[in-house]
């Protein structure tokens, strides 16, 4: 099994506008990366300090999503700027990692 040097980004987005389905479509139909996996939260907050959760009794449209994804270091190099721009400051997390591609 060969192992290729991949670059892993975690995107974190809220359900309000579908801004995670905006991330999502631009990933699967533009830039057609390896891998990618949506994660809905039941529970966050981001540098507003507000709470966004699902009760047990109601169903709320602002949870937090999380799109992570995969590909080689140049692949995504190429559409980290256009997700940064998409998601603003303080929304993107990347890290080096390998993965069997072939």
């Amino acid at each position: 099994m060969t192992q290729n040097d991949v670059t892993m980004v975690r995107v974190y987005c809220s359900e309000k506008g579908h801004q995670h389905q905006a991330v999502i479509d631009l990933l699967h139909r533009e830039h057609r990366v390896a891998g990618v996996t949506a994660f809905r939260g039941i529970a966050g907050f981001g540098r507003s300090g507000q709470m966004h959760d699902a009760g047990l009794l109601d169903v709320s449209l602002d949870l937090p999503v999380i799109v992570e994804f995969f590909d080689r270091p140049d692949i995504v190099a190429g559409v980290l700027p256009i997700i940064s721009e998409m998601v603003g400051p303080g929304h993107v997390v990347s890290w080096p990692a390998t993965a069997n591609l072939d």
